[in-house]
């Protein structure tokens, strides 16, 4: 019902805000994708660094029903409307460039194993009729994409992503990164990220029960005291970068560790940062089933998987490759004492994963290498 209703909303606002004069040099970004790794934020803020003769609207978030009359003027007068998830536009005489959020590694749609078949029928239409391009980084990421959502192959484009973008040009230095998060200076450190999915598909209140105790890795020999020991011993820092609702489990973001902190949405607002914006300045990643691991590649630095999950994922939604610990390039570890043998290997510089690494990359990146959001910009404002 409350789906039903918003559906509604959507499509009353879409109705009055049609009437709005067209400007043929307006731009809105749709921005679902917060601030981390958000090809809208980042493409918004680069049309208005290089093309400030372009009026850019930054919607976020979105979708939201809390949006002003005002705000609904300024999407219906815009002729390219940028979207990070599903598409949308006014009218047809506007155009959609869809971004998307990340190469698909788990399954959604069409493919993913707790979906209904009539919400697919629904948004494959929905991304037929409404998207004019959808960027892209590979043949592969337009086969995964199709899969999933049935995009027709005329709809593609490969212009890169402007994630990427900001992924290769940090806009601080590894050691600003330490000083501002970890409150040290250490001209030694090696910083690395933890980013995992969102870990309340599992559908596993003890996983979630975990988190909230403070086991963000959600292992069953978790111990964050040893954790953190092996880390300051080694000159390592880890940032921990959970799902906003994951969050929202801590009653305070706060690490008592000092080689541990977590990473909210109030430092990258209050610096005008997005999360990529920073990424470039990590050593290492760990994740478990995110797709942040394909745009990491572009670093070609170490991955630490975590997969002690990995079979109840594969049973609750699904992945779209596997096996998975054959596809991913790094190392993958089930338990804490995995995990710190696998962290000495990164400190030490044992690196086994480079080949695999660059394999990957290549898989999913065949866009140009020159700057996507140029190529973005150049491609809609010559063409429409």
């Amino acid at each position: 019902m409350k789906s039903f209703l918003f559906r509604l909303y959507l499509q009353v606002m879409r109705f009055f805000a049609r009437f709005t004069k067209i400007n043929n040099k307006k731009i809105v970004v749709l921005n679902g994708a917060g601030r981390s790794g958000s090809n809208g934020y980042l493409f918004a803020k680069y049309v208005r660094a290089h093309h400030p003769d372009y009026p850019v609207t930054l919607v976020e978030p979105w979708p939201t029903s809390h949006l002003s009359f005002t705000t609904w003027r300024e999407i219906g007068a815009a002729k390219f409307v940028l979207t990070t998830h599903q598409p949308f536009k006014i009218r047809k005489s506007q155009v959609n460039i869809q971004f998307w959020h990340g190469i698909p590694l788990k399954r959604m749609g069409i493919m993913a194993n707790n979906t209904k078949a009539r919400d697919n029928r629904r948004n494959s239409k929905l991304w037929r009729k409404t998207a004019d391009v959808v960027c892209s980084s590979s043949d592969l990421y337009e086969t995964l994409m199709s899969a999933c959502v049935g995009i027709n192959a005329a709809q593609y484009r490969k212009l890169g992503f402007p994630r990427l973008d900001a992924l290769s040009h940090p806009v601080i230095s590894k050691q600003q990164l330490v000083h501002d998060l970890f409150n040290v200076t250490d001209r030694q450190a090696q910083v690395g990220i933890y980013m995992p999915t969102f870990r309340y598909e599992l559908d596993d209140q003890n996983v979630l029960d975990q988190i909230k105790t403070g086991n963000f890795l959600a292992l069953a020999d978790f111990d964050g005291a040893t954790l953190n020991e092996t880390l300051k011993k080694q000159h390592q820092y880890l940032i921990v970068k959970l799902h906003p609702y994951e969050m929202r489990l801590f009653n305070q973001l706060s690490s008592q560790f000092s080689n541990i902190a977590f990473l909210n949405n109030d430092y990258l607002v209050e610096n005008d940062y997005d999360l990529y914006e920073l990424l470039g300045a990590t050593d290492f990643l760990l994740t478990d089933f995110s797709s942040i691991y394909f745009d990491y590649l572009t670093l070609d630095k170490p991955e630490i998987f975590i997969t002690n999950y990995l079979e109840q994922y594969e049973q609750t939604r699904g992945l779209l490759m596997g096996p998975y610990e054959e596809v991913v390039p790094g190392q993958c570890v089930k338990l804490q004492d995995e995990l710190l043998k696998a962290l000495k290997q990164v400190a030490q510089g044992k690196d086994d994963y480079k080949n695999k690494r660059q394999y990957w990359r290549l898989l999913t990146s065949q866009a140009s290498t020159q700057s996507a959001c140029e190529q973005i910009f150049d491609f809609m404002t010559q063409n429409y």
